[in-house]
């Protein structure tokens, strides 16, 4: 498989993070030079850079999110430099032109904040961080017109401080209550949000051989079971659970959780990500290659797709 488009980022330093948005029509990248760019997809299909460049924190860029179209063109970063930023796209009187504007700033982090993502979107316009000071936060725009004011709602701690990864991820399904996966260093929980006690608790806890780097809950069409992708160093595990899930008792899981490993990777696995359907799993690695796995009918993984480095780094159909 050859590359579709190779983009020059125009970033001066390492890129940490790129984000598609809700149709997969614009790109989001953010690097250790404090920038975001912004790129979008052209008629003929290459890809331009439509904002040169955000000049959005004082330290390296870990993340950038976009929120769902329904609630405008927003953005969110998070920061080595503890911060949270929200942007919106302003639009000139006639249309011609665009820019980006700081809206927010969320500063109640005590530690670089090295995760975020926007809520499902039935869940409203919520933003979850995740820092290395062990702690989630969940900021919600009561206001869509008033980007300026994200009250900090909820908060809790993922059961250690002084943490050296931290990653979350929302259950996109809309039939669950709100949920979100978390993982500090080598421990993963599911979280729900109880709406008896108002407010959220662990369902599901387990330990990892290696420090995860990052998580993907798959999106659900009429699956009986939960999928979350959990990458660790050099290997991938599925786990399955069945729905809904329950929450522990006695220190005992009634929860039916199965772990399918996929092969070594050659090398660390940064990034796991599902596709709309939650049928085939992408994860990326140091080696510089993207493996695209698929299931088979009795539940096995498979992969599907290897693009090997050679071909991402091909030198045709550079995008301008």
């Amino acid at each position: 498989m050859k590359a579709f488009q190779k983009i020059l980022s125009a970033h001066d330093d390492f890129i940490h993070d790129v984000a598609y948005d809700y149709y997969g029509k614009r790109l989001a990248t953010c690097s250790s030079d404090q920038k975001i760019k912004v790129y979008e997809q052209q008629p003929n299909g290459s890809w331009k850079l439509s904002e040169k460049g955000i000049t959005a924190h004082s330290g390296v860029i870990n993340k950038v999110a976009w929120a769902h179209p329904e609630f405008g063109q927003i953005l969110a970063s998070c920061s080595t430099d503890r911060v949270v930023n929200i942007y919106e796209e302003q639009v000139g009187t006639r249309g011609s032109s665009r820019s980006w504007k700081r809206m927010g700033m969320l500063v109640d982090s005590r530690e670089s904040v090295n995760d975020i993502q926007f809520a499902p979107r039935h869940l409203g316009l919520k933003l979850a961080t995740c820092s290395f000071d062990g702690r989630v936060r969940i900021y919600e725009a009561t206001d869509v017109m008033n980007l300026s004011v994200w009250p900090l709602v909820e908060e809790f701690e993922l059961g250690k401080s002084n943490c050296k990864y931290v990653c979350l991820c929302w259950n996109p399904c809309p039939f669950d209550p709100p949920m979100l996966v978390t993982a500090a260093d080598k421990t993963l929980k599911i979280w729900e949000h109880s709406s008896k006690l108002n407010r959220w608790v662990c369902v599901v806890e387990l330990e990892q051989q290696d420090e995860v780097k990052h998580v993907a809950w798959a999106p659900n069409l009429a699956r009986s079971k939960h999928l979350i992708a959990v990458a660790c160093k050099d290997n991938v595990v599925i786990y399955s659970l069945d729905r809904p899930i329950q929450p522990p008792t006695n220190n005992s899981q009634h929860n039916n959780i199965h772990a399918y490993n996929l092969p070594k990777h050659p090398s660390e696995v940064w990034r796991v990500s599902w596709n709309l359907t939650g049928s085939m799993l992408a994860s990326a690695c140091d080696d510089g290659g993207v493996r695209l796995w698929k299931a088979d009918v009795k539940g096995d993984w498979h992969l599907a797709v290897s693009i090997p480095e050679e071909d991402l780094r091909s030198e045709n159909d550079f995008a301008q």
